[in-house]
Protein backbone atom coordinates (compact mmCIF):
# COMPACT_ATOMS: atom_id res chain seq x y z
CA UNK A 1 0.00 0.00 0.00
CA UNK A 2 1.41 3.60 -0.89
CA UNK A 3 2.09 6.13 0.94
CA UNK A 4 -0.93 8.12 -0.39
CA UNK A 5 -2.73 5.62 0.11
CA UNK A 6 -2.59 4.82 4.07
CA UNK A 7 -2.86 8.62 4.72
CA UNK A 8 -6.32 8.89 2.81
CA UNK A 9 -7.86 5.88 5.29
CA UNK A 10 -5.99 7.42 8.29
CA UNK A 11 -7.76 10.87 7.68
CA UNK A 12 -11.00 8.82 6.96
CA UNK A 13 -10.50 7.48 10.51
CA UNK A 14 -9.94 10.86 12.33
CA UNK A 15 -13.14 12.45 10.43
CA UNK A 16 -16.11 10.82 12.20
CA UNK A 17 -14.47 11.50 15.50
CA UNK A 18 -14.23 15.16 14.51
CA UNK A 19 -17.85 15.64 13.08
CA UNK A 20 -19.00 13.60 15.77
CA UNK A 21 -18.24 15.53 18.38
CA UNK A 22 -20.67 16.91 21.00
CA UNK A 23 -21.55 20.21 20.82
CA UNK A 24 -22.80 22.03 24.22
CA UNK A 25 -24.74 24.91 23.41
CA UNK A 26 -25.47 25.37 28.14
CA UNK A 27 -24.67 23.91 30.80
CA UNK A 28 -25.58 24.70 34.50
CA UNK A 29 -24.81 22.75 38.00
CA UNK A 30 -24.32 26.37 40.41
CA UNK A 31 -21.44 24.77 41.40
CA UNK A 32 -19.46 28.20 41.96
CA UNK A 33 -21.07 29.51 45.06
CA UNK A 34 -23.51 33.00 44.53
CA UNK A 35 -22.01 33.25 40.76
CA UNK A 36 -24.98 31.83 39.61
CA UNK A 37 -26.88 34.95 40.70
CA UNK A 38 -24.84 36.86 37.83
CA UNK A 39 -25.99 34.93 35.41
CA UNK A 40 -29.31 34.00 35.75
CA UNK A 41 -32.03 37.06 36.30
CA UNK A 42 -35.08 37.47 38.28
CA UNK A 43 -38.05 38.59 36.59
CA UNK A 44 -39.74 41.85 38.23
CA UNK A 45 -43.06 41.66 36.35
CA UNK A 46 -45.96 43.16 37.94
CA UNK A 47 -48.74 42.01 39.45
CA UNK A 48 -47.63 38.32 40.55
CA UNK A 49 -45.83 37.96 43.75
CA UNK A 50 -42.38 36.40 43.36
CA UNK A 51 -40.88 33.62 45.34
CA UNK A 52 -37.35 33.51 45.81
CA UNK A 53 -35.03 30.77 44.76
CA UNK A 54 -31.78 30.16 47.28
CA UNK A 55 -29.10 28.06 46.43
CA UNK A 56 -28.87 24.47 48.42
CA UNK A 57 -28.47 20.70 48.17
CA UNK A 58 -31.69 20.45 50.30
CA UNK A 59 -31.98 18.62 53.60
CA UNK A 60 -31.06 15.04 52.15
CA UNK A 61 -28.32 14.72 49.02
CA UNK A 62 -25.58 12.26 47.75
CA UNK A 63 -22.92 15.00 47.76
CA UNK A 64 -23.28 18.37 49.09
CA UNK A 65 -21.45 20.21 46.88
CA UNK A 66 -22.23 18.71 43.57
CA UNK A 67 -25.78 18.55 44.64
CA UNK A 68 -26.33 22.11 44.91
CA UNK A 69 -29.01 23.48 42.89
CA UNK A 70 -31.53 26.48 43.44
CA UNK A 71 -34.73 25.75 45.72
CA UNK A 72 -38.03 27.63 45.86
CA UNK A 73 -38.08 28.71 49.06
CA UNK A 74 -41.38 30.63 49.48
CA UNK A 75 -44.99 28.62 49.72
CA UNK A 76 -47.99 30.08 47.33
CA UNK A 77 -45.73 32.09 44.80
CA UNK A 78 -44.54 32.66 41.36
CA UNK A 79 -41.06 31.79 41.11
CA UNK A 80 -39.44 33.28 37.38
CA UNK A 81 -36.19 33.52 36.58
CA UNK A 82 -33.97 32.96 33.82
CA UNK A 83 -30.62 33.25 31.66
CA UNK A 84 -29.25 33.76 28.17
CA UNK A 85 -26.53 32.24 26.41
CA UNK A 86 -24.84 32.29 22.51
CA UNK A 87 -28.03 32.14 20.46
CA UNK A 88 -28.07 28.28 18.13
CA UNK A 89 -30.37 27.12 15.98
CA UNK A 90 -31.11 23.11 15.80
CA UNK A 91 -31.66 23.10 12.39
CA UNK A 92 -30.37 19.43 11.11
CA UNK A 93 -29.56 18.45 14.31
CA UNK A 94 -30.78 17.15 17.44
CA UNK A 95 -31.60 19.22 20.32
CA UNK A 96 -31.16 17.92 24.21
CA UNK A 97 -32.58 19.77 26.89
CA UNK A 98 -31.94 17.98 30.30
CA UNK A 99 -32.13 18.62 33.92
CA UNK A 100 -32.68 17.29 37.35
CA UNK A 101 -35.97 18.10 39.43
CA UNK A 102 -36.24 16.86 42.87
CA UNK A 103 -39.43 17.81 45.26
CA UNK A 104 -37.81 16.91 48.61
CA UNK A 105 -41.02 18.81 50.11
CA UNK A 106 -43.35 16.27 48.74
CA UNK A 107 -44.63 18.86 46.78
CA UNK A 108 -48.95 18.89 46.26
CA UNK A 109 -49.23 21.84 43.49
CA UNK A 110 -46.69 22.70 41.80
CA UNK A 111 -44.47 22.47 38.27
CA UNK A 112 -40.81 21.96 37.75
CA UNK A 113 -40.63 22.33 34.38
CA UNK A 114 -38.19 24.54 31.69
CA UNK A 115 -38.83 26.90 28.77
CA UNK A 116 -36.77 27.52 26.06
CA UNK A 117 -36.83 31.09 24.45
CA UNK A 118 -35.48 32.88 21.80
CA UNK A 119 -33.16 35.92 22.30
CA UNK A 120 -36.30 38.28 22.36
CA UNK A 121 -37.23 37.24 25.86
CA UNK A 122 -37.53 40.91 27.86
CA UNK A 123 -36.15 38.15 31.70
CA UNK A 124 -36.89 40.65 34.14
CA UNK A 125 -40.54 40.61 32.16
CA UNK A 126 -40.97 36.97 32.11
CA UNK A 127 -44.14 35.58 32.72
CA UNK A 128 -46.84 33.15 31.79
CA UNK A 129 -48.02 34.83 28.90
CA UNK A 130 -43.92 35.62 27.63
CA UNK A 131 -43.91 33.41 24.20
CA UNK A 132 -41.49 30.25 24.74
CA UNK A 133 -40.25 27.19 22.14
CA UNK A 134 -40.68 24.45 24.21
CA UNK A 135 -41.81 23.69 27.47
CA UNK A 136 -40.80 20.31 29.06
CA UNK A 137 -40.82 18.87 33.10
CA UNK A 138 -42.78 17.57 35.47
CA UNK A 139 -46.19 19.12 36.96
CA UNK A 140 -47.85 18.13 40.33
CA UNK A 141 -51.44 19.12 41.14
CA UNK A 142 -53.60 16.81 43.61
CA UNK A 143 -54.02 13.11 42.35
CA UNK A 144 -55.39 13.75 39.06
CA UNK A 145 -52.08 15.70 37.63
CA UNK A 146 -48.77 13.89 37.90
CA UNK A 147 -47.69 14.63 34.26
CA UNK A 148 -44.61 15.62 32.29
CA UNK A 149 -45.54 18.41 29.91
CA UNK A 150 -44.24 17.95 27.04
CA UNK A 151 -45.02 21.61 25.05
CA UNK A 152 -44.04 22.65 21.44
CA UNK A 153 -44.65 26.32 20.05
CA UNK A 154 -45.59 26.07 15.94
CA UNK A 155 -46.30 28.89 14.45
CA UNK A 156 -47.50 31.29 17.70
CA UNK A 157 -49.98 28.30 19.09
CA UNK A 158 -49.02 26.00 21.75
CA UNK A 159 -48.98 22.41 21.15
CA UNK A 160 -49.38 19.65 23.97
CA UNK A 161 -48.76 16.21 23.35
CA UNK A 162 -51.25 14.17 22.57
CA UNK A 163 -50.29 11.43 25.32
CA UNK A 164 -50.15 10.91 29.09
CA UNK A 165 -46.42 10.76 30.14
CA UNK A 166 -46.54 10.29 34.02
CA UNK A 167 -44.02 12.01 36.19
CA UNK A 168 -42.28 10.52 39.08
CA UNK A 169 -43.95 12.17 42.27
CA UNK A 170 -41.59 10.92 45.06
CA UNK A 171 -39.17 13.18 47.26
CA UNK A 172 -35.95 12.18 45.18
CA UNK A 173 -33.82 13.79 42.53
CA UNK A 174 -34.86 12.64 39.20
CA UNK A 175 -33.59 13.49 35.91
CA UNK A 176 -35.90 14.66 32.59
CA UNK A 177 -34.66 14.48 29.06
CA UNK A 178 -36.08 15.50 26.00
CA UNK A 179 -34.76 14.53 22.48
CA UNK A 180 -35.72 15.87 19.30
CA UNK A 181 -34.59 14.51 15.91
CA UNK A 182 -34.03 16.23 12.28
CA UNK A 183 -35.99 13.18 11.50
CA UNK A 184 -39.00 15.15 13.43
CA UNK A 185 -39.05 11.86 16.11
CA UNK A 186 -38.73 12.84 19.42
CA UNK A 187 -37.89 10.81 22.91
CA UNK A 188 -38.36 11.31 26.62
CA UNK A 189 -36.57 10.06 29.40
CA UNK A 190 -36.77 9.45 33.51
CA UNK A 191 -33.79 8.99 35.05
CA UNK A 192 -31.99 7.90 31.57
CA UNK A 193 -35.14 5.26 30.53
CA UNK A 194 -37.18 6.04 27.91
CA UNK A 195 -40.41 6.61 28.31
CA UNK A 196 -41.89 7.44 25.60
CA UNK A 197 -41.24 8.15 22.20
CA UNK A 198 -42.73 8.61 18.78
CA UNK A 199 -43.09 11.38 16.15
CA UNK A 200 -43.73 14.91 16.35
CA UNK A 201 -46.61 14.79 13.47
CA UNK A 202 -48.66 12.21 14.68
CA UNK A 203 -48.33 12.72 18.80
CA UNK A 204 -49.21 16.85 18.10
CA UNK A 205 -51.65 18.55 16.19
CA UNK A 206 -48.45 20.72 14.45
CA UNK A 207 -50.66 19.48 11.27
CA UNK A 208 -54.24 19.42 9.82
CA UNK A 209 -55.19 15.61 9.27
CA UNK A 210 -53.82 14.72 6.17
CA UNK A 211 -57.71 12.93 5.28
CA UNK A 212 -60.93 14.48 5.38
CA UNK A 213 -64.72 13.09 5.01
CA UNK A 214 -65.91 13.76 1.64
CA UNK A 215 -67.81 16.77 1.82
CA UNK A 216 -70.03 15.35 -1.42
CA UNK A 217 -70.74 12.02 -0.08
CA UNK A 218 -73.72 11.11 1.91
CA UNK A 219 -74.97 8.04 3.04
CA UNK A 220 -77.64 6.62 -0.04
CA UNK A 221 -80.91 7.03 1.31
CA UNK A 222 -81.41 3.04 0.81
CA UNK A 223 -78.49 2.01 3.01
CA UNK A 224 -79.90 0.08 5.49
CA UNK A 225 -77.19 -0.28 8.88
CA UNK A 226 -79.33 -1.97 11.10
CA UNK A 227 -78.28 -5.12 12.17
CA UNK A 228 -81.48 -6.43 13.79
CA UNK A 229 -85.13 -5.63 12.82
CA UNK A 230 -88.46 -6.48 14.32
CA UNK A 231 -89.97 -9.90 13.47
CA UNK A 232 -92.83 -8.91 11.44
CA UNK A 233 -94.38 -12.38 12.35
CA UNK A 234 -94.47 -11.79 15.73
CA UNK A 235 -97.51 -10.33 17.22
CA UNK A 236 -98.25 -9.48 20.90
CA UNK A 237 -100.31 -12.13 22.89
CA UNK A 238 -104.03 -11.03 23.83
CA UNK A 239 -103.21 -11.02 27.86
CA UNK A 240 -100.38 -9.24 27.80
CA UNK A 241 -101.70 -5.87 28.41
CA UNK A 242 -101.93 -5.81 32.91
CA UNK A 243 -101.34 -2.61 34.97
CA UNK A 244 -98.44 -2.17 36.61
CA UNK A 245 -100.19 -1.70 39.99
CA UNK A 246 -103.32 -3.51 41.21
CA UNK A 247 -105.43 -3.00 44.08
CA UNK A 248 -104.03 -5.12 47.68
CA UNK A 249 -106.90 -7.78 47.15
CA UNK A 250 -106.02 -8.92 50.89
CA UNK A 251 -106.92 -5.19 53.04
CA UNK A 252 -109.47 -4.62 54.75
CA UNK A 253 -111.25 -0.98 55.49
CA UNK A 254 -110.60 -0.34 58.85
CA UNK A 255 -112.71 0.07 61.79
CA UNK A 256 -112.54 2.89 62.75
CA UNK A 257 -112.55 4.76 59.05
CA UNK A 258 -115.40 7.45 58.48
CA UNK A 259 -116.39 7.77 54.86
CA UNK A 260 -117.56 11.66 56.00
CA UNK A 261 -114.30 12.36 57.49
CA UNK A 262 -111.91 10.26 55.86
CA UNK A 263 -113.21 10.58 52.62
CA UNK A 264 -114.01 6.97 50.49
CA UNK A 265 -111.94 4.37 51.29
CA UNK A 266 -109.52 2.83 48.59
CA UNK A 267 -107.04 -0.20 49.30
CA UNK A 268 -103.38 0.34 48.61
CA UNK A 269 -101.82 -0.58 45.52
CA UNK A 270 -99.63 -3.14 45.02
CA UNK A 271 -97.57 -4.73 42.25
CA UNK A 272 -99.19 -6.51 39.85
CA UNK A 273 -97.87 -10.23 39.65
CA UNK A 274 -99.77 -10.31 36.20
CA UNK A 275 -97.64 -7.15 34.68
CA UNK A 276 -95.13 -7.81 31.81
CA UNK A 277 -94.12 -4.41 31.17
CA UNK A 278 -93.92 -3.18 27.63
CA UNK A 279 -94.43 -5.48 24.75
CA UNK A 280 -91.29 -5.83 21.49
CA UNK A 281 -91.55 -7.93 19.11
CA UNK A 282 -88.32 -10.27 19.05
CA UNK A 283 -85.19 -9.20 16.60
CA UNK A 284 -84.19 -11.10 13.96
CA UNK A 285 -81.30 -10.95 11.83
CA UNK A 286 -82.04 -8.14 8.96
CA UNK A 287 -82.14 -9.72 5.64
CA UNK A 288 -81.49 -6.14 3.75
CA UNK A 289 -78.63 -5.30 6.19
CA UNK A 290 -75.68 -3.43 4.24
CA UNK A 291 -73.23 -3.40 7.46
CA UNK A 292 -72.17 0.17 9.02
CA UNK A 293 -71.87 3.31 6.34
CA UNK A 294 -68.54 4.29 6.16
CA UNK A 295 -67.77 8.35 5.16
CA UNK A 296 -65.32 8.25 2.53
CA UNK A 297 -62.51 9.87 2.87
CA UNK A 298 -60.71 12.43 0.09
CA UNK A 299 -57.44 14.38 0.91
CA UNK A 300 -57.31 17.46 2.89
CA UNK A 301 -56.68 20.38 0.90
CA UNK A 302 -55.53 22.06 3.95
CA UNK A 303 -52.41 19.47 4.84
CA UNK A 304 -49.75 20.86 3.92
CA UNK A 305 -46.22 18.65 4.92
CA UNK A 306 -43.60 20.26 6.66
CA UNK A 307 -40.31 18.67 7.05
CA UNK A 308 -38.92 21.04 9.54
CA UNK A 309 -41.36 20.53 12.55
CA UNK A 310 -38.62 20.24 14.82
CA UNK A 311 -36.95 23.06 13.69
CA UNK A 312 -35.88 26.54 15.69
CA UNK A 313 -33.95 29.06 14.11
CA UNK A 314 -33.08 30.52 17.40
CA UNK A 315 -32.76 29.37 20.80
CA UNK A 316 -31.09 31.80 23.09
CA UNK A 317 -32.40 31.61 26.82
CA UNK A 318 -33.84 29.16 29.02
CA UNK A 319 -36.09 29.57 32.05
CA UNK A 320 -38.44 28.59 34.97
CA UNK A 321 -41.74 29.58 35.00
CA UNK A 322 -43.90 28.15 37.42
CA UNK A 323 -46.44 28.09 40.04
CA UNK A 324 -45.89 26.66 43.89
CA UNK A 325 -48.60 26.07 46.66
CA UNK A 326 -45.63 24.36 48.62
CA UNK A 327 -41.99 25.17 47.89
CA UNK A 328 -38.92 23.46 48.53
CA UNK A 329 -38.36 21.82 44.54
CA UNK A 330 -34.54 22.00 43.73
CA UNK A 331 -33.20 22.43 40.06
CA UNK A 332 -30.01 21.17 38.95
CA UNK A 333 -27.73 20.33 36.51
CA UNK A 334 -29.40 22.18 33.83
CA UNK A 335 -27.87 20.98 30.07
CA UNK A 336 -28.48 21.89 26.30
CA UNK A 337 -26.46 19.78 23.87
CA UNK A 338 -27.06 17.87 20.37
CA UNK A 339 -25.98 14.61 21.47
CA UNK A 340 -27.74 12.39 23.38
CA UNK A 341 -25.19 10.36 24.58
CA UNK A 342 -22.96 13.04 26.13
CA UNK A 343 -26.64 13.87 27.89
CA UNK A 344 -26.87 10.25 29.15
CA UNK A 345 -22.92 10.38 30.71
CA UNK A 346 -23.69 13.72 31.86
CA UNK A 347 -26.51 12.50 33.72
CA UNK A 348 -24.75 9.34 35.25
CA UNK A 349 -21.96 10.98 36.57
CA UNK A 350 -24.26 13.44 38.65
CA UNK A 351 -27.27 12.01 39.66
CA UNK A 352 -26.20 8.80 39.07
CA UNK A 353 -23.16 9.11 41.20
CA UNK A 354 -25.23 10.60 43.88
CA UNK A 355 -29.05 8.83 43.54
CA UNK A 356 -28.09 5.81 46.06
CA UNK A 357 -26.10 8.18 48.77
CA UNK A 358 -29.21 10.95 48.40
CA UNK A 359 -31.84 7.77 49.27
CA UNK A 360 -29.38 5.80 51.90
CA UNK A 361 -29.25 9.29 53.31
CA UNK A 362 -32.86 10.15 54.13
CA UNK A 363 -33.86 6.57 54.99
CA UNK A 364 -31.40 7.15 57.88
CA UNK A 365 -32.68 10.49 58.58
CA UNK A 366 -36.09 8.99 58.37
CA UNK A 367 -34.59 6.12 61.01
CA UNK A 368 -33.20 8.97 63.43
CA UNK A 369 -36.80 10.56 63.56
CA UNK A 370 -38.95 7.22 63.58
CA UNK A 371 -36.63 6.55 67.00
CA UNK A 372 -36.78 9.88 68.19
CA UNK A 373 -40.51 9.84 68.20
CA UNK A 374 -40.78 6.81 69.97
CA UNK A 375 -38.22 8.17 72.86
CA UNK A 376 -40.84 10.92 73.12
CA UNK A 377 -43.90 8.55 73.00
CA UNK A 378 -42.35 6.69 75.57
CA UNK A 379 -40.93 9.77 78.02
CA UNK A 380 -44.87 10.89 77.73
CA UNK A 381 -46.11 7.20 78.90
CA UNK A 382 -43.83 7.50 81.60
CA UNK A 383 -44.98 10.73 82.93
CA UNK A 384 -48.31 9.35 82.84
CA UNK A 385 -47.81 6.13 84.40
CA UNK A 386 -46.02 8.84 86.83
CA UNK A 387 -49.14 10.98 87.21
CA UNK A 388 -51.54 7.62 87.52
CA UNK A 389 -49.40 6.03 90.48
CA UNK A 390 -49.69 9.87 92.79
CA UNK A 391 -53.17 9.99 92.29
CA UNK A 392 -53.77 6.07 93.84
CA UNK A 393 -51.56 7.37 97.02
CA UNK A 394 -53.57 10.45 97.69
CA UNK A 395 -56.38 8.10 97.30
CA UNK A 396 -55.05 5.30 100.00
CA UNK A 397 -55.86 5.27 103.63
CA UNK A 398 -54.59 7.63 105.80
CA UNK A 399 -52.20 6.89 108.58
CA UNK A 400 -53.43 6.38 112.52
CA UNK A 401 -54.44 9.34 114.04
CA UNK A 402 -55.67 10.90 110.94
CA UNK A 403 -59.86 11.59 111.51
CA UNK A 404 -61.36 10.76 107.69
CA UNK A 405 -65.06 11.88 107.41
CA UNK A 406 -66.27 8.45 108.19
CA UNK A 407 -64.56 7.56 111.81
CA UNK A 408 -65.95 11.19 112.44
CA UNK A 409 -69.57 10.03 111.93
CA UNK A 410 -69.16 7.02 113.67
CA UNK A 411 -67.78 9.12 116.88
CA UNK A 412 -70.58 11.59 116.60
CA UNK A 413 -72.73 8.83 116.99
CA UNK A 414 -71.17 7.08 120.26
CA UNK A 415 -71.14 10.52 122.00
CA UNK A 416 -74.85 11.09 121.35
CA UNK A 417 -75.47 7.70 122.73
Amino acid sequence: MSYKMKYILSTLLILPAVFCESKVYFKEQFNDGDKWEERWVQSEHKGKEWGKFVLTAGKFYGDEELNKGIQTSQDARFYGISTKFDAFSNADKTLVLQFSVKHEQNIDCGGGYFKLFDCSLDQKDLHGESPYMIMFGPDICGPGTKKVHVIFNYKGKNLLINKDIRCKDDEYTHVYTLIVRPDNTYEVKIDNEKVESGELEKDWNFLPPKKIKDPEAKKPEDWDDRAKIDDPDDSKPEDWDQPEYIPDPDATKPEDWDDEMDGEWEPPMINNPSYKGEWKPRQIDNPNYKGSWIHPEIDNPEYVPDSKLYQYPEICAAGIDIWQVKSGTIFDDILLTDDPEHAKKFAEETWGATKDAEKKMKESQEEEERKKAEEEAKLVKENEDEDDEEEDEDEEEPEEGTETSETAEESHEHEEL
